[in-house]
């Protein structure tokens, strides 16, 4: 049976904020500080007007997601990672997109070569990670995502997946600390892999 590594997308595989500011700018008048990890409070109109409320702001990320997909980049190393880590196991690319954005991000990860079963969700991935443990086989499984939600949710629902905390994007990375849940923070695509291949190789559940 092969280990599985369920993977997150936005600022774990491909670069998105540092875009998403850049699409607020030009398109909305709207300063976006990449610094924050809580979109409600990082958004500011130029004129001085009250910022986004929250349903203004999911509507934003939903004339991002999939229209402006294509200014997304991919993170270094990410690539070459899972492709190593390809050669011995299974790969899921868990994102929290809309099921309409599944076939658009299939073929954005398949243009920078990530070619893996692509998985959509809202709400917290503890759930959809159990399911997909189960689905094959309940095999030694690494969960990678970058926010601490995620990694609690993980933890209540699959207690026995090894929990990764990624934030690719720099700006971001040093404001926030690391997931009290998840059992490791590593924030560059090649340490993680080594990181990742141990777990596979010891062969263990997480404690």
């Amino acid at each position: 049976m092969k280990p599985l590594l369920i993977c997150d997308c936005d600022e774990v595989l491909l670069h998105m904020v540092r875009h998403f500011r850049d699409w607020l700018g030009e398109h909305h008048a709207i300063d976006f500080a990449v610094g924050h990890h809580d979109f409600a409070t990082a958004m500011t109109r130029r004129d001085g007007s009250a910022p986004p409320s929250q349903a203004e702001m999911w509507q934003l990320l939903g004339g991002f997601f999939p229209g402006e997909m294509h200014r997304q980049t991919l993170v270094p190393h990410a690539a070459e990672a899972l492709a190593t880590l390809a050669e011995q196991a299974d790969i899921v690319i868990l994102t929290n997109l809309q099921d309409e954005c599944q076939a658009p991000r299939l073929a954005q990860l398949s243009a920078f070569g990530i070619d893996h079963r692509v998985q959509c969700n809202t709400g917290g991935k503890g759930e959809p990670v159990a399911r997909l443990v189960a689905e094959h086989g309940n095999p030694v499984t690494v969960f990678v995502d970058d926010l601490a939600v995620h990694h609690a949710s993980v933890a209540k629902h699959a207690p026995g997946v090894h929990r990764l905390h990624m934030i690719s994007e720099p700006e971001m990375a040093s404001h926030v600390p690391p997931a009290p849940d998840a059992h490791a923070r590593i924030d560059d695509w090649r340490e993680a892999v080594v990181w990742i291949g141990e777990r596979f190789a010891a062969g263990r559940a997480a404690d």
